[in-house]
């Protein structure tokens, strides 16, 4: 049996999901832009519906929420879009955590290239932005802060709400990449005080190709566009809006919603699950990140000794997890996540991310764990 605990780089489409989607594939096929016809009329209808679910998902009004191919795409717009408006504005210093996602720190390092002062949050062992340091270092020069509420390699959940205080207290804009939140945490944008929120629908059983931004209706006047054309999404993010992929992605933020009780008491009970089991039989893993206030499905955990690449490969094609983000294709070098929060070199390279679904069982998890120190033992016997 092939276990797959990779579901922080992406989950399964929920079957669902693919039922909703499947009419927009083959029956109605109009684009969602042509405002003369029925065929047109049908798509909008459907791009409208599941704006209002996204919309509904996180509190928001839906005109707050410019469709995206993902968040990646969205975050580009949340960081790149905004410095126009940060020149203009005389605030040239830009603020992210160290252990943000690849993109926004290669977004931060092109912003630098344009003349910005870039400063790096540093983070706790447990993974946690000082909420003091915060306070010490901005000032009214800062335009913008972006921190991701999840982190997506060890988990931890930061305090996106106290954080966005702070940054509003000098007038700065505060982005949140929410990506890996979504699955189980309530996003009322309103609560959390942000003023640009970035999802994805893969992490949420929905399709990849779709995600969207969050950027409140007072904000968006200061977005310069990426992309530009036909104006679509409030002249936002042209392009023909995907309208299998809304529909796919307003389902699964509807799902998300209904089902986040049941979702994080099944995640928990699996991560439980894995780490009891795995101490039990290899008492020498360490757990990466902070004990508690993490996300239910993650266990980032770190085997002394072990190169944790080589486990994995050893593991194919029984059990699938990661040795860091799925944005890293290729790159085999210790987790920069790892390094951010003190670990060495050789700590950080014999750590492995695990992430659970909600289609994983307790069987599952127990033959995982049997096949992982199954595994150690022919690398190395203890």
């Amino acid at each position: 049996m092939f276990v797959y605990l990779d579901n922080q780089a992406s989950t399964p489409v929920d079957s669902r999901i693919i039922q909703k989607m499947l009419p927009f594939m083959s029956e109605v096929y109009g684009n969602p832009h042509s405002n003369d016809h029925f065929f047109g009329w049908e798509s909008q209808t459907a791009v409208t519906n599941s704006r209002k679910q996204v919309a509904a998902f996180l509190n928001s009004d839906p005109e707050e929420i410019v469709f995206t191919s993902g968040a990646t795409e969205a975050n580009n717009l949340a960081i790149l879009g905004l410095l126009p408006t940060l020149k203009v504005l005389g605030k040239r210093k830009i603020l992210i955590s160290e252990f943000e996602h690849k993109c926004v720190l290669e977004c931060a390092l092109f912003a630098q290239k344009q003349g910005f002062e870039i400063n790096y949050l540093k983070s706790s062992r447990d993974g946690f932005i000082d909420h003091n340091e915060l306070s010490e270092i901005i000032d009214n020069e800062v335009g913008l802060i972006s921190v991701m509420a999840v982190n997506n390699e060890i988990g931890t959940i930061q305090s996106i709400k106290r954080l966005s205080e702070i940054g509003h207290k000098f007038g700065a804009f505060f982005h949140t990449d929410a990506a890996q939140a979504a699955v189980f945490m309530d996003l009322d944008v309103k609560s959390l005080g942000v003023d640009i929120l970035s999802l994805s629908a893969h992490k949420i059983y929905g399709p990849k190709g779709i995600g969207c931004a969050y950027i409140r209706q007072e904000v968006q006047s200061f977005i310069s566009p990426l992309l530009h054309g036909g104006g679509q999404e409030k002249g936002l993010r042209s392009g023909t809006v995907p309208t299998a992929l809304c529909v796919g992605f307003g389902e699964a933020c509807a799902f998300a919603q209904e089902e986040r009780e049941g979702n994080v008491a099944s995640l928990n009970n699996l991560s439980n699950l894995f780490w009891s089991n795995l101490i039990e039989k290899y008492p020498q893993a360490l757990l990466n990140g902070s004990k508690n206030n993490r996300h239910p499905g993650n266990l980032n955990i770190q085997f002394p000794g072990i190169d944790a690449h080589s486990l994995l490969q050893s593991l194919q094609p029984n059990v699938a997890a990661s040795t860091g983000s799925a944005c890293n294709t290729g790159n085999i070098e210790p987790s920069y996540v790892l390094k951010a929060i003190g670990l060495s070199e050789n700590s950080a390279s014999s750590s492995i991310r695990f992430s659970f679904g909600k289609q994983n069982s307790n069987g599952q998890i127990i033959q995982a764990v049997d096949q992982i120190v199954n595994a150690i033992k022919l690398q190395n016997d203890f």
